[in-house]
C-alpha cells in the first residue's frame, strides 16, 4: 500500500477515535502553541509495548488507549495530549513519523507549498472532526513529509 495512503488511513482513524472518546467525556481544549511551533506529532513503531516502555521511561510520557484500536495510543505529557504512537503497517518508512506545525492561515500556507517547490499529499487539507481545526500533509522539495495544523476550520466553499 502507498505509504501516504496508509498514513492517511491511520491518521484519520486515530483522530476520529480521539474525537469520539473526547466527545464521550469532557471535550479536550485545543492547545494554542503559537504559529511556527510544533503542535502535534505521530510516531510509528513495530512494537507498541516496547516503545511505550522506552518513551515512558526516557521522557516521562504516559499513554491513553485510542478508542476502537489496539494499534494506537495517545501520548500524554504533563496531562496534555501531544501526539500518537501507533503500530506501523509493515516496515517503517519515512512517512511513519510526522510533526505537525501550527500555522495561522492554512489555505495560504498550502498555496505557498506549491510555490516553494513542495507538494500537498492528495486528500489534504481537511477539517478535523469535532471542530478541532484543520490539517495538511505535505512534502518539502526534497520529499521530506511535514504536517501543518490550524486551530481554525477551513473556509467553507460557496
Amino acid at each position: 500500500m502507498n505509504p501516504f495512503r496508509s498514513f492517511l488511513l491511520w491518521f484519520v482513524f486515530g483522530i476520529v477515535a480521539l474525537s469520539s472518546s473526547a466527545a464521550e467525556s469532557k471535550p479536550a481544549a485545543i492547545p494554542d502553541v503559537g504559529s511556527g511551533h510544533v503542535a502535534w506529532f505521530d510516531l510509528t513503531t513495530t512494537n507498541l509495548s516496547r516503545s511505550k516502555v522506552f518513551y515512558g521511561k526516557l521522557l516521562g510520557w504516559e499513554f491513553t488507549p485510542v478508542a476502537g484500536s489496539d494499534f494506537a495510543v495517545e501520548i500524554v505529557s504533563r496531562h496534555q495530549s501531544i501526539g500518537t504512537l501507533r503500530v506501523a503497517e509493515g516496515a517503517l518508512s519515512p512517512f511513519n513519523g510526522v510533526v505537525y506545525v501550527q500555522v495561522a492561515d492554512l489555505p495560504a500556507r498550502c498555496r505557498e507549498v506549491r510555490e516553494l517547490g513542495g507538494a500537498l499529499v492528495p486528500g489534504f487539507p481537511f477539517d478535523l472532526p469535532g471542530g478541532r481545526g484543520a490539517i495538511a500533509l505535505l512534502t518539502d522539495p526534497t520529499g521530506h513529509p511535514i504536517g501543518l495544523y490550524s486551530r481554525e476550520m477551513l473556509p467553507k466553499k460557496p
